[in-house]
């Protein structure tokens, strides 16, 4: 994006937001400058009924970045076991498209900091909204957004602003175009203890790319980046693997989770936990 273009977004979105005054603060459609990998809008879900660490795996549901990149995990084939590599899709959107996603944002409430209650569920996920303007970086967390919906523990403002904030992450889920499968730059393996499975053997194969296990990111879990060459010699390895594939490492072997990091992610302390 040239930056005559984007300073024309911030000039048309300000000015909308100017008019807006009243009912909140004066924010900027995405973050300032130019540059394409800076994320403008993130939508992420964790916790919940999950083994320890398993949060560090998750990819966002969405991604939304300055070059209107908009980065989701696609379908997935429903069989045991599953692929190895997931299926991240990359669709882009214009400017104007962007400056209407921030706004909607911005109408959702995920500037404000109102309580939202606390539904009477057990092991529900959270909800972050994430978005970031030249104003700074606005971040909303929702126990049991979904779940919860209607539950009478919620005021009548509460549930407003949940169904709010569920609206906007429908919205923000269900971008579609042409989308083109994501090739990340770097990836982030997970090791953990191998464990087979007495009824599905698989071979063991070579691993590929930086040593394992790596850094320890939870109990039992490393975490090593591979990039350049070596992430592509790993995601090429990962097509051809499911998740019951033992991988190798000098003597040890390790049960690997694929986590192909984005573009504004540069390492293992980048991941959600």
């Amino acid at each position: 994006m040239t930056r005559s273009r984007a300073l024309a977004v911030l000039g048309s979105v300000l000015g909308s937001v100017l008019a807006l005054t009243a009912c909140g603060p004066k924010d900027s459609p995405a973050a300032p400058g130019d540059d394409p990998d800076a994320l403008v809008l993130r939508v992420t879900q964790g916790g919940g009924y999950t083994a320890p660490g398993a949060d560090l795996g998750r990819l966002p549901l969405v991604s939304v970045y300055r070059d209107g990149r908009v980065i989701t995990e696609g379908p997935v084939v429903a069989i045991y076991p599953a692929p190895a590599w997931p299926n991240v899709q990359v669709t882009r959107l214009d400017d104007d498209a962007v400056t209407d996603l921030v706004d909607a944002a911005l109408d959702a409430g995920v500037t404000a900091t109102g309580d939202l209650g606390s539904p009477g569920l057990a092991d529900a996920t959270t909800t972050t909204i994430t978005l970031v303007t030249a104003a700074g970086t606005s971040t909303r967390e929702v126990y049991a957004l979904q779940e919860g919906q209607g539950d009478p523990a919620l005021t009548a403002d509460q549930a407003a602003a949940r169904t709010a904030l569920a609206d906007l992450v429908d919205r923000l889920t269900a971008v579609q175009g042409d989308g083109e499968t994501y090739e990340p730059s770097a990836v982030a393996a997970l090791a953990g203890s191998y464990v087979p499975d007495p009824d599905l053997a698989r071979d063991p194969v070579t691993w590929p790319g930086a040593p394992l296990p790596g850094e320890s990111v939870a109990p039992g879990i490393g975490c090593t980046v591979s990039a350049g060459a070596q992430a592509s010699a790993v995601r090429s390895a990962a097509q051809d693997a499911d998740g019951l594939t033992p991988w190798t490492d000098g003597s040890a072997t390790w049960a690997v989770t694929f986590r192909p990091l984005l573009p504004d992610e540069s390492g293992c302390a980048d991941l959600a936990g």
